[in-house]
């Protein structure tokens, strides 16, 4: 497949897929390696209009294992998703998905302190909402389909169809 995207318009979109990737698996393999990590912190410094639903996840130990889980796993599975081209678009739904959880978690909104300091000073945006936004480009932009494991796939499937043809 001839890609309609440049050399260098490529390699730009699939460092910043790439980088991404590994954000989310460097992340969740931190959290899988680390006997004491828990969202709950995290969760109970929550405000704005969901910090309710938020601080409850963290108050009901089985439930808040299940969130643990599903994050560690969650940012592992869509970091390698990211990386190596696999189900980049469902990698990349699930990422925004997390994101867009982490941000309402904790938003960067006039008037909103937090007890975890933040690595700037925010508003509105942050680094969360950013790579959001970074997120959006991998989803708009299928280059898993140009150089990725969704590419060898869809070539793996091209060759069985035509085979087919041919019996």
């Amino acid at each position: 497949m001839k890609s309609e995207y440049s050399g260098a318009q490529l390699t730009a979109l699939v460092a910043l897929r790439f980088a991404i990737g590994w954000h989310f698996f460097y992340e969740g393999v931190s959290k899988a390696v680390n006997a004491y990590w828990t969202s709950a912190g995290f969760l109970e410094q929550s405000q704005g209009f969901l910090s309710e639903w938020f601080v409850d996840l963290a108050s009901n130990p089985s439930t808040l294992a299940v969130v643990d889980f599903l994050n560690v796993w969650g940012l592992v599975l869509v970091g390698l998703g990211l990386m190596l081209g696999g189900l980049t678009r469902t990698a990349a739904c699930f990422g925004i998905l997390m994101l867009i959880l982490y941000y309402l978690a904790t938003p960067p909104w006039p008037g909103f302190v937090y007890a975890i300091p933040a690595e700037g000073a925010y508003l509105i945006i942050n680094k969360t909402f950013i790579e959001l936004c970074a997120l959006l480009v991998t989803l708009f932009f299928p280059t898993g389909k140009i150089i990725g494991l969704d590419r060898l796939v869809r070539l793996a499937r091209a060759r069985g169809s035509v085979q087919e043809s041919y019996a």
